[in-house]
């Protein structure tokens, strides 16, 4: 066998084997009854604010908040993050963090109160910007530079209840705008245009 001809096997070799060492990431079910939010140690609800990200060694973190996810990378760093995950806000579809777009403003009811959600594409990030009259689209780059604040106005002071679950951990209440004057509808959609619905017992 000539000599470029082996070369080129093992070269195909090499690179067949690397491609199978490749590690896959994929979400995992949200459990209400056991999960609670990595940061804020709150229940977390199977909606649309949930988000997670699995390190690379294996280790999978759950959110209420893509604002509490943001923290655990501030505290921990993201060299080691495998993937990480955020929700379409219509269908609960999980999506790569890095593929999404997002909405913000600060009157957008968030779990905790951090005011973003994220759709699995632009059109339906700006028919949701549309439909509320209210909103900042942005995209993963733009979160990196994005200053993340709570809502304390509607947290807070805007009555949040927490409740200590039997599994040690904390339950949400009231939702987290409620203190803006927002109701949500009895489909869990929003009243008066003004920001998405947060946690609500069930």
């Amino acid at each position: 066998m000539k000599k470029w001809m082996i070369v080129g096997v093992v070269a195909l070799v090499l690179a067949v084997v690397a491609g199978c060492g490749e590690k896959k990431y994929e979400a995992v079910p949200i459990n209400e009854e056991v999960d609670v939010c990595a940061i804020c140690k709150m229940q977390i609800k199977d909606d649309a604010y949930a988000t997670q990200l699995t390190t690379k060694d294996g280790k999978n973190y759950k959110f209420d908040d893509i604002g509490c996810m943001n923290e655990w990378k501030t505290q921990n760093g993201t060299d080691n993050i495998g993937m990480d995950f955020v929700r379409d806000y219509n269908d609960k579809e999980w999506i790569e963090f890095s593929a999404a777009t997002y909405v913000y403003d600060a009157s957008i009811r968030t779990p905790m109160a951090y005011g973003i959600v994220s759709f699995k594409d632009k059109k339906s990030a700006e028919a949701f910007i549309a439909e509320q009259g209210v909103g900042q689209l942005m995209s993963a780059d733009d979160l990196a530079k994005h200053t993340w604040t709570q809502n304390t106005d509607g947290m807070n002071m805007g009555g949040m209840e927490h409740n200590h679950s039997a599994e040690g951990g904390m339950e949400h209440g009231q939702n987290a705008g409620d203190g803006m004057g927002h109701s949500p509808d009895a489909e869990g959609g929003m009243e008066n245009g003004h920001g998405a619905q947060g946690h609500t017992e069930t």
